[in-house]
C-alpha cells in the first residue's frame, strides 16, 4: 500500500495543481449566529460570503478599531482528544491569521471602545483532507472524471478538505449588529501541502482573514 501511495503522489506531482480553496455551492447554519441573525442573512453575491447581512442604517466610517474575540469551535459529538486538539489548533490559527492581518491597516483593541467593531467568529464544522483519495482522482482517465463530476454536484472534489465558519461584527459598546456571514470553504486540487490533512481548511482561514482585513479598509474608507 506504502508503493501505491508513494507512485500515486509522484504522478500527483507531475500532474501540477491548482487553487489552495474555493467557495463551495452550500453550507448549513449551525446555531452560533441564533435565528435573529439567520434571518436577516440573504445569499451572498460572487465576491461575497454564501450567506451575508450588512446593516446599511449604520456609517462604517465612524469605526478606526477592532476587537477580536477568540475563534470558537464546535466540537463533534463523540469527537476524541486528538480530534478536538485538532479543532483548537484551527481556531488559535485563525485568531493569529486574523490578528496579523487586520493589524496592518487597523489598530485592534482588547476592550470595548468608541469606534470599535467587535468581531466574533465560529469554526462550526471543519474536516480534514483524505490525502489518499485525492492523489487517487489525479489518475486518469476515471478518478479525475469521478472528482470532477463530484465537484460540479457538490462544490467539492473527491478527498479534499472543508471548514465552515459563522461570522457576527457588532459595535463593541452598544452591541448593535453591524453585519453577519457564513460561509464555507473546500481545498481545490493541488499538490502544496498534500502532506498536511489541515492544509485545505487552513488555507481557507487564510483566504477568510485577508477578505476581512479587504472588507474592514474598504468599509473604512481606505481602499
Amino acid at each position: 500500500m506504502k508503493n501505491v501511495l508513494y507512485f500515486l503522489m509522484i504522478f500527483a506531482l507531475l500532474c501540477g495543481g491548482c487553487a489552495a480553496s474555493k467557495q463551495a455551492k452550500s453550507v448549513d447554519l449551525h446555531g452560533f449566529l441564533g435565528e435573529d441573525v439567520y434571518s436577516k442573512l440573504q445569499k451572498g453575491k460572487e465576491d461575497q460570503a454564501l450567506m451575508f447581512y450588512r446593516n446599511e442604517k449604520i456609517d462604517p466610517e465612524k469605526y478606526s478599531k477592532v476587537l477580536i474575540d477568540p475563534v470558537l469551535i464546535y466540537t463533534p459529538k463523540g469527537a476524541s482528544s486528538d480530534e478536538v486538539a485538532d479543532q483548537k489548533h484551527l481556531a488559535n490559527n485563525f485568531f493569529r491569521y486574523l490578528n496579523n492581518e487586520l493589524k496592518q491597516d487597523t489598530t485592534i483593541v482588547t476592550e470595548p471602545e468608541p469606534g470599535t467593531v467587535r468581531y466574533q467568529i465560529a469554526i462550526t464544522s471543519a474536516e480534514e483532507s483524505n490525502r489518499f483519495l485525492e492523489a487517487m482522482s489525479f489518475l486518469p482517465p476515471y478518478g479525475l472524471g469521478i472528482s470532477v463530476g463530484k465537484d460540479f454536484i457538490t462544490g467539492k472534489p473527491t478527498g479534499v478538505g472543508e471548514i465552515t465558519m459563522e461570522i457576527k461584527a457588532v459595535d463593541a459598546l452598544t452591541g448593535e449588529l453591524l453585519g453577519a456571514a457564513v460561509d464555507r470553504r473546500v481545498g481545490g486540487k493541488k499538490i502544496a501541502g498534500i502532506g498536511d490533512t489541515w492544509d485545505d481548511a487552513d488555507n481557507a482561514m487564510r483566504y477568510w482573514a485577508k477578505r476581512l482585513r479587504y472588507v474592514n479598509c474598504q468599509n473604512a474608507g481606505k481602499t
